[in-house]
């Protein structure tokens, strides 16, 4: 029998990498259980699909600290409270401090919606259509003191049609990505 992993998850905004996770575990696929979601935004979507499946969630806004330090600091301490072993970003969308990965070593997950290392940062769809590849995709990697440089976990291969927009390549990279997120949380 598989060890269930307790997860950390950081979300920003809707959370559909969320939901796809929450998915497999609640079909048996995915032997993890999310210990809690932590949003830096209150109107985060993602805490309204925490909530309906039972999921504790946190909010962490960025006031009142006095900068990214601290504020992480308040973020691993909620983590640590809940006996997380593996944090995930599931669109997370502020840079975390070196004090924050020095908390959990190889033990926080990034999704990027490119192949990387190519088209790191932020709107790696953009990127890549706007520089006209014939292949895109998205990767799952641990995250380090770098932009999207840690080490590669797996990768997904979205080809680039001609008839494509920025957003039809989006919605096929985002359809992959949830394919792959819970398939590296299972790898760790």
């Amino acid at each position: 029998m598989a060890r269930i992993v307790n997860l950390g998850v950081l979300v920003s905004g809707s959370g559909s990498n969320l939901q796809s996770i929450i998915d497999h575990i609640e079909k048996g696929s995915l032997p993890a259980k999310i210990g809690i979601l932590v949003s830096n935004n209150p109107s985060a979507f993602a805490l309204e699909r925490a909530k309906k499946h039972g999921i504790p969630a946190a909010v962490i806004g960025h006031a009142g600290f006095a900068n990214r330090e601290d504020y992480d600091r308040k973020v691993v301490e909620t983590l640590n409270a809940h006996g997380v072993e593996l944090v995930v970003l599931a669109g997370f969308m502020r840079v975390l401090s070196p004090f924050f990965l020095r908390s959990f070593p190889m033990r926080v997950m990034n999704i990027h919606p490119a192949l990387l290392p190519s088209f790191p940062g932020t709107h790696g769809q953009k990127q890549a259509f706007d520089y006209g590849v014939k292949f895109s995709g998205c990767t799952v990697h641990f995250a380090d003191e770098g932009v999207d440089t840690g080490p590669i976990i797996i990768q997904a291969v979205v080809p680039v049609c001609d008839a494509d927009t920025e957003e039809t390549l989006s919605g096929r990279i985002l359809k992959e990505e949830h394919r792959i997120y819970p398939q590296a949380i299972r790898l760790y």
